[in-house]
Order: structure tokens, then sequence, then C-alpha cells
């Protein structure tokens, strides 16, 4: 396989519009500058969605990826997970830094869940931090596990933001929490010198190479995701991995069992806090809007039942089928603290699959705080 440089997701917008009360924000001059030659303009606070008055469509959809909107979060940054009571959820919190993302997966939720097609990051980060110092001081004794990739992709666009540095350095010396950026970008600019002290897990999505080409569109291959997360195990991070979503396609078997071995063969497993495993739910509006936008997607039209948080699934013997492939052929090489784990499912799939229940180990936030505290050395 020819080696290719890895693609920069933040080189696809053409259009920056800053809102006027961002413009003197540190940050801004630090994207500005980084992305010469493009178009600029002012606009007043909270106008982003008044840009794109034709709303919601598959080609708005496409051509908003080259629009990027610098605006504050006047909301909350910090926010639990948006899990579902009916499956197991891991207790994760999600760190707001920006909305939508610049790469294009088929099965993308964000194409159903935002209100706005175009890219927006939040520069207001003396914010962010003031609300963590906040939150970190109202509650010392609470371990946290926070990431930044639910709304966005936590590193595409941190060739042009930096945003990495800020955060690193913030979170390398918190007792009590770690911070998981969590990535199909391979984006290790900033990574390289940062005193991290053990507290930031880098982690990436995987899929078969056929679902990495066909269906993750201007993303990082599986061997530039595995060699970058390779280079930041050099450097001392700790790393987790995300088999979410697994995808029912002829020939599966083999493309997640060659994903697995590939990963284990570049990335040494002590380094390896968490793996998630999650089969495709999607919200019922996601079809037309997905099938819409990539015509030559298949997976779609596969059999699905409505589950209870009201996404599709796979039916329950197949979901099972393809966990047990996953589980074992990962315990094959799993590091023993390493946590292995289900994103969203039922007790009755953990019991099928890994002959427990998250109970018998004290719950799944407990076996992942375990997993952060011993990987990544906390007391």
């Amino acid at each position: 396989m020819p080696h290719t440089a890895p693609l920069d997701p933040a080189s696809i917008i053409q259009h920056v519009y800053v809102e006027n009360d961002c413009q003197d924000l540190p940050l801004t001059a630090t994207i500005l500058a980084n992305l010469p030659g493009r178009e600029v303009r002012i606009i007043p606070p909270r106008s982003g969605l008044d840009l794109f008055a034709a709303g919601i469509t598959p080609q708005s959809l496409t051509s908003g990826k080259k629009h990027l909107v610098l605006c504050k979060n006047r909301g909350r940054f910090l926010k639990p997970c948006p899990a579902t009571r009916e499956y197991r959820c891991c207790d994760y919190q999600v760190l707001n830094v920006g909305m939508n993302c610049p790469m294009d997966c088929v099965y993308c939720i964000l194409q159903a869940y935002l209100n706005n097609p175009w890219l927006s990051f939040f520069v207001n980060t003396d914010d962010l931090l003031a609300e963590l110092t906040g939150a970190f001081a109202e509650t010392p004794q609470t371990f946290r596990r926070i990431g930044t990739g639910e709304f966005t992709d936590s590193m595409a666009l941190d060739r042009i933001t930096g945003l990495s540095r800020i955060l690193i350095d913030f979170f390398k010396d918190q007792p009590n929490a770690v911070l998981e950026l969590k990535s199909k970008a391979v984006a290790l600019d900033n990574l390289k010198h940062c005193a991290h002290g053990g507290r930031t897990i880098m982690a990436w999505s995987l899929n078969s190479t056929e679902i990495m080409a066909k269906e993750e569109l201007r993303t990082a291959s599986l061997e530039q995701r595995l060699a970058a997360a390779a280079q930041c195990a050099a450097w001392g991070y700790k790393l987790a991995f995300h088999f979410d979503p697994l995808i029912h396609h002829p020939g599966w078997q083999k493309g997640y069992t060659e994903t697995i071995d590939r990963l284990f063969a570049t990335v040494p497993a002590a380094s390896i806090v968490w793996i998630s495993m999650g089969a495709l739910r999607f919200l019922p509006s996601l079809k037309n809007i997905a099938t819409g936008r990539f015509p030559r997607s298949r997976f779609f039209h596969e059999e699905f039942v409505l589950g209870l948080d009201n996404k599709f699934r796979y039916f329950r013997p197949l979901r099972t089928e393809m966990y047990r492939h996953m589980a074992h052929h990962l315990s094959r090489y799993l590091d023993p603290d390493t946590c292995l784990y289900f994103c969203m499912e039922s007790d009755e799939i953990w019991q099928e699959v890994f002959g427990f229940t998250p109970e018998e180990k004290g719950g799944l936030p407990a076996m992942l705080d375990r997993a952060a505290r011993t990987k990544c050395g906390l007391p």
C-alpha cells in the first residue's frame, strides 16, 4: 500500500465568519493566522443560523463543511453524555468545544442532530477553563472522564486551533480527571512537546478497512491512525480505541479481525486504557438524509428494529454475533487492565457476550474509572 500524507481536514474550509464580540479573542487571531487566504466576514452574535437560510438539505450539509463560524459558547461547556437510561451508560462527560465536523462519515448522527450545517468553533476558551475549574472545585473528590468528541471530532481542526495544547496543559495537574481526545484524523502537530502528566488519553475510532474507505470520507486511513497512535504512545500518552459503529457488511468477520490484528501489531497493548464496541444505531430521520447524500451506501438497507432509545439497531442476535466475534479476537491481545466495554447496550447483551453484567463489577463507570486510574497512574 503506497504511503500518502495524512489529510488535513481543516483544509476544506474556504469561508470564515467571526462574530463581532469574538474579534479580539486570542484564539480568533490564531485561527485566522492558520487559515491564510480565506474569505473572512464579521457577523453579529448568534447570527450563524440565519446565514444559511436555505435550511438543511443534502447539498447544504455537504457545502456547509466549507464554512467555519468562530463564536462564543454562551451556555455550559461541560455536560453529561446524551445517553438514555434504557442502556448501560458510562457516565462520560462531554466538553462542548464546537459543532459539526469537516470530515464526512455516511453514518454520522450529526447530520440528523444539528440544526446548522456549518462548522462552528467556540473561541472563548477562558470561559471554558473557568467552568472546568469551578466544576472541579465544587466536587473535588469526583473522578471525571471528559472528552470533546461528541458534537465534533476532537482533533480535526486542531492544526488551526491548537486547542489540544490548551486542554492538555489544563488537565496535566488535575488529580481527579482525565481528558480523552477522540478522532478519525491524524493531527499530531500540537502533541509532541506537551507536558501531559499522563492525564490525556488519545483515542481513535476504528473500523474495517472497507468501511473506513467507503463510508468515512476525508478521514485518515487505518495505517495512518495506528501509526499516529503508536507515536502518541511513544510520547507517553495513554490510548483508547472505539469500534463504533460496528457495521454489518459482506466479509465483516475478516475485515474486523484484520483491523484488530493490525492494531495490536502496531500499538503497545499496555498503553490502551479502554476499548469500546457499539453496533450501528441511528435516529429514524438519519436514513433519508444519509441515503440522499450518499446513494451508493448500502448498509442502511439492512434489517433494523427500533430500540428502547428510539434509534434503529440491528436485531439482537446479529448484534450478539458481531460482539462475540470482536470480543474473542480482542481478548487474544488485551492487557488485563484494559477495559473492554459496550457503548449503550443492555445487561442481556453484556451477559450473553461477556458472561457478566456491569453491576457485578461495581458498574460501568467504576470499571472505566479503575482502568483510567490504573493506566494513567492516578491515585
